[in-house]
């Protein structure tokens, strides 16, 4: 009965017919019991750590023999350890804790392609992805999913990677000298091509019998783009059970989104840097429950040796002093916890963005919030405390552009808000307004770049050096390659442009000449209010 509705079933998914869901389900003998995590970003040693996920695996593994450990993406970026070891150390630790199952989030193409290739070949478990695109060959990069098997029942990952990675890694290194795109990942203004690539898989899957089919994405809900994240994918495909998702950092231990044939799909989300462990469990009535696992169970011991040996080997360098704060410098709202940098003023931004203007001699200095990643503590600053703040290794740059190009991109950087955007912009030398009682009529292409202001801007009152700003004077804008030079964040206005300084210097060598040669090596109290000094204006 069951095998003869599951044929029938098949073929309507091939053909792209609408099904109605049944009333069976295929039962496994024992519980199966899926942990799950999703942007670590290094922080093997916070919160609950690496050498806990490794315990709770075992644990499960003495109530079942039916366990898999899935990463949805963004492990190995994101603290010195990623950066020093280009992600090697992150990729040694995830194999010693045993991961079944990883997909490429956007951050794992940080380092470049050569280098994610080589991880690729580290990664005992290998990476997965169905809509990750090698034009040249238009074939798929990665294998899109993994059956496993547990007793009877077969249960298949399916990856997924957000097309918004072509603008939030570096755009360049998906592309070839010349600037043509060889990489993509099934990237349109609609989100179909996005979806018909996860439905192939879907299907191939089922054709090839799997009983529950999960996508693993780094989708994302919250302030992802709409089309792209993790909702609407359930929404547009069929044959899917439950979404693991990454990328927005969120937690979310159980939201139901009906799919194109009106069954519920279950998402999950663990939030970010192993504050929680999330666990799906398909039952031995075939029903799936999901809950997010907070309690600190201790340490698996072998784990925990490996963790700490790669962590010893950079110790000494990232242990030195290199200035001091007497208060701290904020990234997040001290009162409520929650992040300001994506979409509001704060002081370690403005105290990075006065580094920038002032090291690099330029009339205004720009930095989208989503490179900031730390806050700063009071007291003695170390190498480490830097580059846990700024974990990208970004270059620095100057360019030479119009009134009218640093109108678009604050408009770009204003387009999400109240909600979250790694594009939205940090200034010195300048101030701006965002109206937000105005939408945004931001437009952007298919795969996610500005395209042009549509209607209104919601930013206005732009001053630069307290004169109103010009749209067709020349200024000097200094920040990271990644925007000016590269158009991260999809903000590709600047991209052209006459570079006056490109790649001279780090940002965290830039911040060390400003804190040691202009500050003495103390910051003080000019930057002592936590949501800065009216650089930025909501209203």
């Amino acid at each position: 009965m069951q095998k003869a509705w599951k044929k029938g079933l098949l073929a309507c998914l091939t053909l792209g017919l609408t099904v109605a869901a049944p009333l069976l389900t295929w039962a496994a003998d024992k519980e199966i019991v899926i942990l799950h995590t999703n942007d670590m970003h290094c922080g093997v040693n916070d919160n609950l750590g690496l050498s806990t996920v490794a315990k709770m695996k075992k644990d499960a593994l003495q109530k079942t023999p039916y366990v898999a450990l899935v990463d949805a993406g963004d492990a190995v970026q994101g603290a010195p350890i990623g950066k020093l070891s280009e992600g090697e150390a992150v990729v040694k630790m995830m194999n010693t804790v045993g991961y079944d199952f990883a997909i490429p989030g956007n951050h794992e193409f940080d380092y470049g392609m050569e280098r994610f290739w080589q991880l690729v070949k580290q990664q005992n478990c290998g990476y997965y992805s169905a809509n990750f695109t090698d034009l040249r060959t238009k074939k798929l990069a990665l294998p899109p999913y993994k059956m496993m098997q547990f007793g009877d029942t077969k249960v298949a990952l399916v990856g997924a990677t957000t097309p918004g990675t072509l603008i939030s890694s570096r755009p360049a290194y998906f592309q070839d000298g010349q600037g043509n795109y060889i990489y993509g990942f099934n990237e349109d203004e609609t989100g179909r091509k996005l979806y018909r690539a996860l439905q192939k898989s879907i299907n191939a899957a089922r054709e090839n019998g799997a009983d529950y089919v999960f996508i693993v994405g780094h989708l994302g809900l919250n302030g992802s783009i709409e089309y792209w994240n993790s909702e609407s994918v359930a929404a547009n495909t069929r044959g899917v059970d439950a979404i693991i998702d990454g990328h927005s950092h969120e937690r979310i231990q159980g939201k139901y989104v009906k799919n194109y044939v009106g069954k519920d799909v279950l998402i999950a989300q663990t939030g970010t840097k192993l504050k929680t462990v999330g666990e799906l469990v398909i039952g031995t009535d075939g029903k799936i429950t999901s809950r997010l696992l907070k309690q600190d169970i201790g340490d698996d011991i072998k784990s925990q040796k490996v963790i700490s040996r790669e962590i010893a080997k950079y110790e000494h360098l990232l242990s030195q002093p290199v200035g001091e704060a007497v208060i701290q410098l904020r990234s997040n709202d001290p009162n409520t916890g929650e992040r300001l940098v994506r979409n509001n003023e704060c002081s370690l931004a403005n105290f990075v963005t006065d580094a920038f203007k002032t090291v690099l001699q330029c009339d205004v200095a720009m930095v989208n919030g989503g490179s900031i990643r730390n806050e700063i503590k009071q007291g003695v600053i170390t190498y480490n405390d830097l580059l846990e703040a700024f974990p990208f290794g970004n270059m620095c740059a100057v360019v030479e552009v119009s009134g009218q190009q640093i109108l678009e991109a604050l408009e770009m950087g204003a387009s999400h808000y109240p909600e979250e955007f790694g594009g939205f912009f940090q200034v010195a030398g300048l101030q701006y307004t965002i109206n937000k009682s105005i939408p945004s009529t931001v437009q952007l292409d298919e795969k996610g770049n500005f395209s042009r202001v549509g209607g209104i801007y919601r930013v206005s009152d732009v001053r630069i050096g307290g004169q109103p700003l010009d749209i067709t004077k020349k200024y000097t804008v200094g920040g990271i390659t990644y925007v000016l030079k590269d158009g991260g964040d999809g903000i590709i206005m600047f991209k052209g442009s006459k570079l006056l300084k490109d790649g001279e210097i780090s940002d965290v060598d830039a911040i060390i000449e400003y804190l040691q040669k202009h500050l003495n090596g103390k910051i003080g109290d000019k930057y002592a209010n936590p949501y800065g000094d009216g650089r930025i204006t909501i209203k």
